[in-house]
C-alpha cells in the first residue's frame, strides 16, 4: 500500500524484502483465513486458508533479530504456537476493544499504558447499562464493558467497505510508537 508519511517506502512484494538486512519487522499479515470470526468457513476455503498460515510462517522463519507479527486470535495458536502477549486499544487509552494478538522475538511485551474508562455493560440477557449500577446491573453474573466500537450485540461498527481492514489496524500504530518510545527503532 502507498505510504502515509513521507520517507523510504518500499511498494512491493514482501517476500522479495526479508533478507534485505533489516534489524526489526512488525509484520501484519491479512487474517482474512486465520482469524476465529470466520471459523465457520474453515471447511470452505482450505487452499486459502494453507497458504495465509504459510505466508504467516515466512515471517516467523527468517533470520531477523527483531520481529512482531500482529493478528487477531486464530488459528495460529494451534498450528504455529500461542502468543507471546494478547493486546487491546482499551490498554493503551482508547475506549475500543479488538484482542490483538502478538508473537515476538528480540522484543519485550508492550506495557499498559493508560487504560481506558468502562462507561457501558451489557448483561448476559443483553441489557445495557452505565457504570452507575455497577458491574453486576439486572443479572447475577458480571456483565461486560461495552466498548465504543461495539453495537448492543456485541459486534463492530465499521461496514464493509475496501478500507476497512485499514480502519481496524489503526490502533497498531499504538505498538510502533511504544516500541520506539522503549528505544527499538
Amino acid at each position: 500500500m502507498p505510504t502515509e508519511i513521507p520517507g523510504q517506502h518500499i511498494q512491493d512484494d514482501v517476500l522479495k524484502h526479508l533478507n534485505d538486512g533489516w534489524d526489526l519487522i512488525i509484520a501484519h499479515p491479512p487474517c482474512t483465513h486465520l482469524a476465529v470470526s470466520g471459523a465457520r468457513y474453515f471447511k470452505q476455503k482450505k487452499i486459502a486458508q494453507n497458504e495465509a498460515i504459510n505466508f504467516f510462517l515466512c515471517f516467523v522463519n527468517i533470520g531477523v533479530p527483531k520481529i512482531c507479527i500482529e493478528n487477531p486470535i486464530g488459528i495460529m495458536s494451534r498450528v504455529y504456537r500461542k502468543p507471546d502477549q494478547i493486546i487491546q486499544p482499551w490498554m493503551f487509552g482508547h475506549s475500543e476493544s479488538k484482542a490483538t494478538c502478538l508473537w515476538l522475538k528480540g522484543l519485550s511485551q508492550l506495557e499498559s499504558t493508560e487504560i481506558a474508562e468502562i462507561e457501558l455493560y451489557r448483561c448476559k440477557c443483553g441489557n445495557v447499562f452505565g457504570v452507575e449500577l455497577g458491574k453486576y446491573g439486572c443479572c447475577d453474573a458480571p456483565a461486560k464493558p461495552l466498548w465504543n466500537n461495539q453495537t448492543k450485540s456485541g459486534q463492530n461498527k465499521l461496514p464493509p467497505s475496501e478500507h476497512r481492514a485499514k480502519d481496524r489496524s489503526e490502533h497498531i500504530k499504538v505498538l510502533q510508537k511504544q516500541w520506539h518510545l522503549n528505544g527499538v527503532d
